[in-house]
């Protein structure tokens, strides 16, 4: 796939970790990041990501700001654009990080 088929996203070395945890703070972001979790492509419908609730111009933003953070990659396609988690890329850069945040995710609250 060629790099004109891709959003602008930093490159695995430039993933700063500030950053991603930064763009993971935020609720809504969480949800998209337990969304992409499954290893697949997403397309940037809130209905299919459970974000029905927000606008659409508010869950781009949130997909804008995991994509520049590193977390994400947005293929486009024509009109569409599909999101993927960079879980690989994200685990060359920090091992363990997203297996911690997910496993915390998924606990009960006390």
């Amino acid at each position: 796939m060629s790099d004109d088929e891709r959003l602008a996203q930093p490159a695995t070395a430039d993933i700063d970790l500030v950053t991603v945890l930064h763009a993971l703070g935020d609720p809504v972001r969480m949800t998209l990041l337990l969304s992409y979790a499954d290893g697949g492509e997403h397309s940037c419908d809130p209905r299919g990501l459970g974000l029905e609730h927000l606008h659409k111009s508010t869950v781009s933003h949130h997909m804008r700001v995991l994509r520049e953070s590193g977390v994400t990659t947005t293929r486009v396609a024509g009109r569409n654009r599909f999101v993927s988690l960079r879980r690989a890329d994200l685990d060359a850069r920090f091992p363990g990080l997203l297996d911690a945040i997910l496993t915390a995710s998924a606990a009960p609250l006390p």
